[in-house]
């Protein structure tokens, strides 16, 4: 299954050996077309609360919820399980992770292993440009936010722009396993944030807060970015124990 959220499709997968017929081929792809729609449908499903965290599921419920087979189910569920997000039982059923004090700490520590080292890569090399185009977006959701308070579509936008800058921060390695592995990171921290209550003036502090980090990167000083981003997952996580 090679999905665009988490990038964990694995070369070696392609290379078996014997060259499959068109009609098997065909067939191979439905099922891994479905596998990925499973997959999808199940994370969004638990991130937009159809699914509750920790609930625990019976499989036949879950065919039921996803609307796909059983047998792409199963792949997209053991691939979840993987990923740590949930536990299948045998002949009992899927429980899913509940976010608790001890997955928020382990997530934010290994979060700050994986962008320290990219955020000095993305102060020293990312372009101007990337930089001018993040700080004008953060400056427009700082405007809307005082000018609107914090509306449902603020918050949408607020939920992107801090994916897009991490995501870009990591992408500055240029490493596809580091990014691989950053994407299960997000998906906890996607568990872990749907206990969390959002205010105006908490986001507006994780707000100045990436900018303090872009103004560090804009000005290609790799250890006051590298500061700024351990400070703001500092505050972050302090945050987010608040609800535990």
């Amino acid at each position: 299954m090679s999905r665009k959220r988490s990038d964990r499709s694995d070369p070696y997968l392609s290379q078996a050996t014997g060259a499959a017929e068109p009609a098997e081929r065909d067939v191979e792809t439905v099922a891994v077309s479905l596998s990925e729609l499973a997959y999808g449908r199940i994370l969004d499903m638990l991130f937009g609360r159809e699914l509750p965290a920790g609930a625990f599921v019976s499989q036949n419920d879950l065919v039921k919820l996803i609307g796909v087979p059983v047998a792409p189910l199963r792949d997209a569920l053991r691939v979840l399980q993987t990923e740590g997000l949930l536990t299948i039982h045998p002949r009992s059923g899927i429980r899913f992770l509940k976010a608790d004090f001890e997955l928020a700490r382990n997530t934010y520590q290994l979060r700050s292993i994986l962008e320290r080292p990219a955020v000095r890569a993305f102060a020293e090399s990312a372009p101007e440009e990337q930089f001018d185009t993040l700080i004008a977006r953060h400056q427009r959701g700082m405007d809307a936010l005082e000018r609107d308070g914090f509306t449902a579509s603020i918050a949408a936008e607020i939920v992107a722009i801090d994916a897009t800058l991490h995501f870009e921060i990591i992408g500055a390695l240029g490493n596809p396993l580091i990014v691989s592995t950053h994407r299960r990171v997000h998906n906890y921290l996607q568990l872990i944030r749907l206990d969390r209550t959002l205010t105006a003036p908490i986001v507006m502090r994780t707000l100045r807060e990436h900018m303090t980090l872009l103004e560090a990167c804009k000005a290609r000083d790799a250890d006051a970015a590298e500061a700024a981003l351990q400070t703001h997952f500092s505050n972050a996580l302090q945050r987010t124990l608040g609800i535990f």
